[in-house]
């Protein structure tokens, strides 16, 4: 009888600018019979770098690098490698962001709360080609897809534009308007701009409260 042929496994390369986070992944990872570590990166940069010469199966990535914006990383990486399959492991609220990280191209959400069998589970149904998000964000998009917004008002969060999101995380994080325009390559005014409507949006009535509310809110998404 012919020894049955080894099953490829996927490749995976772990994106995360916490060191301890990816070796805690890699060895979850260490072992199993169908998925191995082929990278690992630290930044949105190094990401892309290195899934170009990699061209790895899948990318398990964070929504915050740094500061960098993990949903600009999921667009680049979808558009350097169109067939890249992307999961999204993070401590931010996945009913602010998992949606978010779905358009953006990633094909699953999870939190690093989550227990290990969970997070395994997301893995290999990313790996498949499927979509996984939890039950509960399953049941909210299906509800929002079959009624709107009938039934209740949307978070004031949910309103804002990737963009937004990107500025009003690195207000959170004491960043000046000249600091974020250096940072995400955008002019000064433009920034100024973001404010403006971010203050609008929120329903907020000055730069005081804007800075305080980003704090708050940055603060909670990673408590």
């Amino acid at each position: 009888m012919k020894d049955q042929p080894k099953k490829k496994k996927s490749r995976v390369l772990l994106v995360d600018d916490y060191a301890v986070v990816r070796d805690g992944l890699a060895q979850l990872l260490q072992g199993e019979p169908d998925l191995t570590v082929c990278a690992e990166a630290a930044s949105a940069e190094q990401a892309l770098d290195i899934a170009e010469k990699t061209r790895p199966d899948l990318a398990v990535v964070d929504i915050s690098l740094g500061g960098a914006n993990g949903i600009e990383l999921i667009k680049n990486l979808k558009t350097l490698q169109p067939g890249l399959r992307i999961l999204v492991l993070s401590m931010h609220d996945e009913s602010h962001f998992a949606e978010r990280a779905l358009r953006a191209g990633a094909s699953g959400y999870v939190m690093k709360r989550e227990a290990r069998d969970r997070i395994m589970k997301a893995i290999r149904t990313v790996c498949a080609g499927n979509i996984y998000v939890s039950e509960r964000i399953e049941k909210s998009m299906l509800h929002q897809y079959l009624h709107g917004n009938a039934g209740g008002e949307r978070s004031p969060i949910a309103r804002l534009s990737d963009r937004e999101i990107e500025v009003l995380t690195l207000l959170g994080r004491g960043s000046s308007s000249k600091e974020i325009a250096e940072r995400l390559h955008l002019s000064q005014k433009t920034v100024d701009s973001h404010r403006t409507h971010l203050k609008e949006k929120l329903n907020l009535s000055g730069a005081t409260e804007l800075v305080r509310f980003a704090f708050e809110w940055v603060s909670a998404q990673e408590s």
